[in-house]
């Protein structure tokens, strides 16, 4: 009976130490993986924090870091160094200056179908459309006049003389209610409405055709050719992530981006998130299809048009060096949409 019992003892213990080393070993096979953004920590990162709260880039095999942006960092230059896996790029014009300029990194996603960009401005202006902001005092920053105004200029004929430097303060806006400012549609207008207590007119520059991706996860040429497996996982958890944080309990995202950023209130995560949903930024057009993440030839054709016309990119890049599409259009998670 001892000798039985002994063994059923030998053997239970064992069995105990065998998950416990099964449970190291699953540990320690999980790939380390940084990711940088461009900003600090907000909404308009969501999906990728939440991601990594609730463990879904674990499930996906993944150790991931998130190294937060900001004024004095740069991100992409750690990318192109080596010292990070994949960054968050703001938009399509970047990875063609990656092509123009001989960096080898590419976008493998695109996780906002829409830029966010805006114009706001004052309900006593009766702005209506776009081309009824040429009558105002556009407040815009240097970056603004060398993208997305080269495009307002070549395609509905504004004129940058009635252009004056936008600082990121929103003072001279609410002083000139004949003006208009930049911002995006997931902040500024939510700003406004707090320290001036008006709704402000809203004009989303993509609803008039700035086709641009936004929020891209770029990483290098050299983890495509030589580590499929680890981008498409990365591409993959992200994507989850980003149905989660839409549509489903946020709440380890948002404890992640205020644990980073104590200036990300409760009211302007919930603010920013109903914008994305309402304006179809981040799910719309091909990725109700395709998924999150979605990117396709003819999109990014006819944006490299746009931007060759008006003078922002030049005709002679490749510009389909700039992404690859092996990474989405999957159908990742689209069982995680609510069904309407």
């Amino acid at each position: 009976m001892r000798l039985a019992l002994s063994l059923r003892t030998l053997t239970a213990g064992l069995m105990l130490a065998i998950c416990f080393a099964g449970s190291a070993v699953a540990e320690q096979t999980l790939d380390k993986v940084s990711f940088g953004t461009n900003w600090v920590a907000e909404a308009e990162h969501g999906g990728f924090f939440q991601a990594l709260a609730d463990g879904t880039y674990k499930k996906y095999g993944l150790d991931v870091t998130i190294v937060p942006g900001g004024p004095n960092v740069n991100n992409r230059i750690l990318l192109v160094a080596g010292k990070l896996d994949f960054f968050m790029s703001a938009n399509t014009l970047q990875s063609f200056d990656a092509v123009a300029n001989n960096v080898p990194v590419v976008a493998v996603a695109a996780m906002f179908q829409k830029d966010p960009q805006v114009f706001l401005a004052h309900p006593e202006s009766k702005v209506a459309k776009l081309e009824d902001l040429k009558a105002l005092t556009l407040f815009v920053s240097k970056e603004g006049i060398a993208s997305y105004f080269q495009w307002l200029k070549s395609e509905y004929g504004f004129s940058e003389a009635k252009v004056k430097p936008y600082t990121f303060n929103a003072q001279p806006f609410l002083a000139d209610k004949k003006s208009a400012m930049q911002g995006y549609v997931t902040s500024e207008p939510f700003a406004v409405e707090k320290q001036a207590g008006f709704k402000p007119t809203v004009i989303l520059l993509a609803d008039a055709g700035f086709n641009a991706y936004s929020t891209l996860i770029e990483t290098r040429r050299d983890l495509v050719e030589n580590k499929q497996d680890l981008v498409q996982r990365f591409v993959d958890a992200s994507i989850i992530g980003w149905y989660t944080y839409l549509y489903g309990d946020n709440t380890a995202g948002n404890a992640m981006i205020k644990k980073l950023n104590p200036e990300m209130t409760d009211d302007l995560l919930a603010y920013s998130v109903s914008k994305m949903k309402a304006h179809g930024i981040v799910d719309s057009g091909d990725s109700l299809r395709d998924g999150i993440g979605a990117m396709n030839d003819e999109r990014y054709a006819s944006f490299f048009d746009k931007m060759v016309r008006a003078g922002v990119v030049r005709r002679d890049i490749d510009f389909r060096k700039a992404y690859t599409l092996q990474f989405v259009n999957k159908g990742v998670g689209l069982d995680l949409r609510p069904k309407k």
